[in-house]
């Protein structure tokens, strides 16, 4: 149901069926180096690991750059966003469940690439923050970050040609795109104690962008996906490959043929007590300003679909996500 492909030689009919049940891919042949990945995990636990007034000194809020402490994100509450039958955005947040906080932290990197507009840099372009404690960890992630990057222009590519279209559809509005690195720590059971009633590590969600890069640990407390017609699965796993996903902005751009990978991290577990995973998630988006116009038929499958600003529609969502 998340076929393995290659990006070396893509079977273009597998990857437009998987993401039409599931919106997931695994992805090989990407060429990442990984040791890269390793150090960075690594890099990133050292963070992790320091004194909480140390790491407070780094804190953000959603869509900012920094730490982001426990307690303080619930995807979930975005989950009224994705994959609706009607194809709008959402007629009120009030259809979301209220889900408690997710049970992680993370540490948020974005493009150090500016437009030189104050109003937009400031949402979207703000400066990065590095842990003088680790300075190792920004060498890592630029480095990682710089292959993200990559990797995720010839995923867009390859989405482009899976529906007959030109390769450049998408990176054409992927010029001075935005996007958002975290690194999620999810803590065992013994540091955070028994789940509250409908809290997971993240809640059920999809993302809002275009493709997800996951580079992510196996665990009893892993992702499980929704496919559709069979509910939640456990994702399969590769420690070769990347875990993909395609998000709410490019779900709209094919008119709903695509479906937005909705997913989420299990809790963590009583038969797995010490369990702590470190995932590295990588959300590419388009520029700020790109205007998305969704397929239509034959192609995508509706024909009523308004185009979308990409800075407005992603933020709508950020803004959900936000305890």
């Amino acid at each position: 149901m998340i076929p393995t492909v290659d990006l070396r030689s893509p079977d273009a009919a597998a990857v437009d069926e998987a993401l039409q049940k599931a919106g997931f891919l695994l992805v090989a042949g990407h060429g990442v180096d990984p040791g890269l990945r390793a150090s960075l995990r690594a890099e990133a636990r050292r963070f992790f690991a320091l004194p909480v007034a140390t790491k407070e000194r780094y804190a953000a809020r959603i869509g900012g750059r920094g730490w982001l402490a426990p307690g303080v994100e619930s995807n979930g509450n975005a989950d009224v966003f994705g994959d609706r039958a009607d194809g709008s955005v959402a007629s009120s947040l009030a259809e979301a469940i209220e889900f408690p906080p997710d049970l992680k932290e993370s540490f948020a990197i974005g493009p150090a690439t500016p437009t030189g507009d104050p109003s937009i840099d400031a949402v979207w372009f703000p400066p990065n923050v590095w842990p003088s404690e680790v300075p190792e960890l920004r060498t890592a992630a630029e480095r990682y970050l710089a292959a993200m990057t990559a990797v995720s222009r010839d995923l867009l590519e390859l989405c482009a040609a899976a529906l007959g279209l030109p390769r450049d559809t998408l990176t054409a509005l992927a010029e001075h795109p935005t996007w958002t690195f975290n690194i999620n720590r999810y803590p065992p059971l013994t540091e955070v104690g028994e789940p509250l009633p409908g809290q997971f590590r993240i809640g059920p969600h999809t993302d809002f962008g275009t493709v997800t890069v996951l580079d992510r640990e196996p665990g009893a407390g892993g992702l499980q996906v929704d496919i559709d017609g069979g509910g939640w699965v456990d994702a399969p796993y590769d420690p070769d490959a990347f875990t993909v996903n395609i998000g709410d902005l490019l779900a709209h751009w094919t008119g709903l043929r695509w479906r937005s990978g909705r997913h989420r991290v299990l809790p963590p577990q009583a038969l797995a007590p010490h369990e702590e995973l470190v995932s590295l998630v990588f959300f590419f988006e388009l520029d700020h300003d790109a205007l998305v116009t969704p397929l239509a038929p034959p192609v995508g499958r509706r024909a009523d679909l308004a185009p979308v600003v990409s800075a407005p529609f992603l933020r709508e969502r950020l803004d959900a996500i936000s305890v």
